[in-house]
C-alpha cells in the first residue's frame, strides 16, 4: 500500500490566499454571477419598457385620478378604482380562508402526526397540488363554487360573483401556504422542543410559545409571498366570472351585494385592456402593470420587515 504525504499547511495557505485555486469552483462561480446579471438585466428592460409606455397616463393624469376613477370605454377617463377594490377584496378572501387553514394543517402534520403512510401521502398530494397550474383550479372554482353559488347569488350572476373568485384564489394558495409553514417548522431545532418537554412544558405550551415564535419569520415571509401569487393571478379569474369588460355598480349597494355581484381584478383588466385596439389602452395597460407593480412591491416589503422584525425578537 503506497501512501502520499501531502503538506496539509501548504495547502491550507494556498486556498486561504486564493494562488492556484480551484479553477472550476471560479468558472462556476463566474458563471452564476452571469446568469443573475442577465436576469437583472431582462427584469431592468421590461420595466423600463412598461414605465416608458405608461409616462402619457402619469403626464396627463393624477395617480389617484387613474386609481380612483371608475372603469370606461373612454381611455381618457378610464380608471382601475373597480378593479383596484376587487383585487383587495379577493386578498382578504385569501387571508381569511386560505392563511388560517394552511398554517394550522402545516402545524398538524409537521408536530401532531405520526410519520406512516397516510401522513407521507398527504404531504406527497400537497406537494403535487403546489405544481398544479392554475388553471385548472379555475375549472375546480367553476365546478365547484359557482354551481353551489348559483341559487344564492341569483339568475343574473348564476354564481359567477366575488365570492367565487375568492375561494378559487384561497384554494390555490392552500398547498403553498401548507408548504412554506412546513418547511419553517421543519427549520426549528429539536432541542428547543427537547428543552421545553425537559421542563414539563406540554405539547401545545411547545409550539405556541416556542416553536411558533421561531418560524414566525418563516411563516410570514411563506403566507405574504403566497398572497402575492394569488393577487397576479388571472386565469382563474376568468374562468369563475372575473369581468373582462366594463360594468356599472350601484352607488346603493351594500357590502353583501358586492360579495355576491359580479367583479373585476386587476390581472383581469390587464388581460382586457391589453386586447383592445386602441392606441390609449396600451398606455393604460402600462400604468396599470406598473401599480400592481408597485402593490407586488410594497407586499414583498412588508414580507421583508414582518421576517427582519422577529428575527431580531426572537
Amino acid at each position: 500500500m503506497v501512501t502520499t504525504s501531502v503538506d496539509v499547511p501548504a495547502v491550507v495557505r494556498q486556498s486561504l490566499s486564493g494562488k492556484g485555486g480551484d479553477r472550476k469552483g471560479t468558472l462556476f462561480a463566474w458563471a452564476l454571477l452571469l446568469a443573475l446579471l442577465l436576469s437583472l438585466l431582462v427584469l431592468a428592460v421590461l420595466i423600463w419598457d412598461v414605465t416608458a409606455d405608461s409616462l402619457s397616463v402619469w403626464t396627463e393624469r393624477t395617480f389617484g385620478d387613474f386609481v380612483g376613477s371608475q372603469l370606461s370605454a373612454n381611455p381618457d377617463v378610464a380608471g382601475i378604482w373597480q378593479a383596484f377594490y376587487g383585487s383587495l377584496l379577493l386578498m382578504v378572501f385569501v387571508i381569511v380562508f386560505a392563511v388560517p387553514t394552511g398554517v394550522a394543517s402545516a402545524i398538524y402534520l409537521e408536530e401532531y402526526a405520526v410519520d406512516n403512510k397516510i401522513s407521507r401521502t398527504i404531504n406527497a398530494a400537497i406537494r403535487n397540488l403546489a405544481g398544479v397550474p392554475s388553471i385548472v383550479y379555475g375549472i375546480l372554482g367553476l365546478a365547484i363554487f359557482v354551481k353551489l353559488l348559483g341559487e344564492v347569488t341569483g339568475p343574473q350572476v348564476e354564481g359567477r360573483s366575488l365570492i367565487s373568485g375568492g375561494l378559487t384564489l384561497a384554494v390555490l394558495v392552500l398547498p403553498i401556504v401548507i408548504i412554506t409553514t412546513a418547511e419553517a417548522l421543519r427549520a426549528v431545532p429539536n432541542g428547543i422542543r427537547e428543552g421545553a418537554y425537559g421542563v414539563g412544558a406540554t405539547r401545545f405550551q411547545t409550539i405556541r410559545y416556542h416553536v411558533l415564535p421561531v418560524a414566525a419569520p418563516g411563516i410570514f415571509t411563506g403566507t405574504i409571498l403566497s398572497i402575492a401569487r394569488a393577487f397576479g393571478e388571472a386565469a382563474p379569474l376568468l374562468l369563475v366570472g372575473g369581468i373582462t369588460t366594463f360594468f356599472q355598480s350601484g352607488a346603493d349597494s351594500t357590502f353583501l351585494d358586492v360579495l355576491q355581484g359580479r367583479f373585476s381584478a386587476m390581472p383581469v383588466l390587464v388581460f382586457s385592456w391589453a386586447r383592445l385596439p386602441q392606441e390609449g389602452f396600451r398606455a393604460l395597460t402600462a400604468a396599470l402593470i406598473v401599480v400592481m407593480l408597485v402593490v407586488l412591491f410594497l407586499i414583498n416589503f412588508t414580507a421583508i420587515y414582518l421576517r427582519n422584525r422577529y428575527e431580531k425578537t426572537v
